[in-house]
């Protein structure tokens, strides 16, 4: 228990520092969840600044905190950071992504390809489809051209 106390407290530290250097106020809130993985809520009027185009900024701020954290506790801690609900609110969307294509993809028979999408995004596509009685997903190409196509499951 006080190994997970001293977690919590270090994971808040390194974080309220982090914001400190990048001159942003918030409110941090940090919990450990039932996978050994620590949310990191932050509550800022200056959410759109630390969120950045499509999460690149919060992405960011996720892996720099997840390094201060190793080096503080000589260990890796998996560490997700929220930000005013963006991930939770991306999730809704890339769900409904996903159900859009499957749609396509059941009307037409035809594999549909989708846009561009970050690593993290790609993972929630494929968990949606994973349990899929009739569509599949797959992820095809290489860095910035890596696209999941959408379809029919292989019998």
């Amino acid at each position: 228990m006080a190994a997970k106390l001293k977690t919590d407290k270090t994971i808040k530290t390194v974080a309220e520092d982090l914001l400190k250097v990048l001159q942003i106020e918030g409110s941090i809130e940090a919990t450990e969840l039932e996978d050994a993985t620590y949310r990191v809520d932050i509550e800022t009027p200056e959410s759109g600044l630390l969120i950045g185009f499509h999460g690149d900024t919060l992405a960011s701020f996720q892996l720099i905190l997840s390094l201060m954290v190793h080096k503080k506790l000589d260990e890796w801690v998996r560490i997700t950071v929220e930000v005013g609900d963006y991930r939770a609110k991306r999730e809704v969307q890339l769900r409904n992504m996903a159900e859009s294509y499957a749609a396509r993809v059941k009307a037409t028979g035809e594999p549909q390809t989708l846009p561009y999408l970050s690593a993290a995004d790609r993972r929630i596509i494929h968990l949606y489809f994973q349990d899929d009685k009739e569509l599949e997903s797959e992820s095809v190409g290489e860095g910035e051209n890596r696209r999941i196509t959408i379809k029919p499951r292989a019998s």
